[in-house]
C-alpha cells in the first residue's frame, strides 16, 4: 500500500470513528429525553395541585394546577417574540391574586403582534375572577431586550406590592371568549422521542458507508498493485 493510500485510509477510519461516536451521542440524548418524558408523564398523572398557598417551584414543575383568584390586569406583562405556527406575537402574562394575598403569574396564551412586541392588551382581557387550570412551568433565565417588560416572577418580587410565586401557571383549555378564540392557549409539551433515533441511524449509516467504501477501495488498490 502506498503512503498516500495509507493516509487516506487512516483519515477515513478517523471520520468513521467520529460518526460512530456521534451516533452513540444521539442514543445517549434519546435515553435522556425518554427519562425526562417518563418523569413528565409521572408528574402529569398526579392529582391536580390546588394552589391555595405558598408552593415551591420544584413542587409545581410539570404538575397540573388549579388556581382561583382575581386577575391584576394593571400589572399584566407582555412576553415578546413568541410565535405560534410561524405567526409573530406575544404572550400575555397576568398576575392572579390568590386568596392568601400572594399571586401567581398566569401565561394566558398567545396573541398576534406584527412586530412581536406591541399589542393592545385591553382587547384580550378576560373576566377578573377566574378559576385557572394549567401546568406549572419554571421560567427560563430572564434576559429581555432593553426597555422591555421582564416576565420572570423571580425578578419581579421587589417591584410588586404582594408576594409572587416563583413559577408560571401556563393556562390550558379554551379562552373565556369563545368567539374571539384569543388568547390562544399553548399546546401541551411534546413527549415524543424527537429526532435522536433517526440522527443516530444516519451517523451509523455514514460510518458503515465510509468503512465499506474504504475497504473496497483498499482491496482494489491492492489488486492493482499486484498486477
Amino acid at each position: 500500500m502506498r503512503g498516500r493510500d495509507a493516509w487516506g485510509a487512516a483519515a477515513a477510519v478517523a471520520i468513521a470513528a467520529v460518526c460512530v461516536r456521534l451516533g452513540f451521542w444521539q442514543l445517549d440524548r434519546l435515553a435522556q429525553r425518554r427519562a425526562r418524558n417518563a418523569e413528565a408523564v409521572g408528574r402529569l398523572a398526579l392529582p391536580p395541585l390546588d394552589l391555595v398557598g405558598r408552593v415551591a417551584a420544584d413542587s409545581a414543575r410539570g404538575r397540573r394546577i388549579v388556581a382561583r383568584g382575581v386577575y391584576d390586569f394593571a400589572r399584566e406583562r407582555v412576553w415578546p417574540l413568541r410565535s405560534f405556527d410561524g405567526t409573530p406575537g406575544v404572550a400575555l402574562v397576568t398576575p392572579l391574586r390568590l386568596p392568601d394575598g400572594s399571586a401567581v403569574f398566569v401565561d394566558r396564551g398567545w396573541v398576534p403582534s406584527p412586530d412581536a412586541y406591541h399589542v393592545d392588551r385591553a382587547l384580550y382581557r378576560e373576566p377578573d375572577s377566574a378559576t385557572v387550570e394549567g401546568l406549572g412551568v419554571i421560567p427560563p433565565p430572564a434576559n429581555p431586550p432593553q426597555g422591555r417588560d421582564d416576565v420572570d416572577p423571580r425578578a419581579l418580587r421587589d417591584s410588586l406590592p404582594y408576594a409572587v410565586l416563583p413559577f408560571f401557571l401556563q393556562q390550558t383549555g379554551p379562552p373565556a371568549r369563545q368567539g374571539r378564540g384569543l388568547p390562544r392557549r399553548w399546546p401541551p409539551p411534546s413527549l415524543d422521542d424527537g429526532p435522536h433515533l433517526s440522527y443516530a441511524i444516519q451517523w451509523f449509516s455514514f460510518a458503515l458507508i465510509i468503512a465499506v467504501g474504504t475497504g473496497a477501495l483498499l482491496r482494489k488498490t491492492t489488486i492493482l498493485g499486484r498486477s
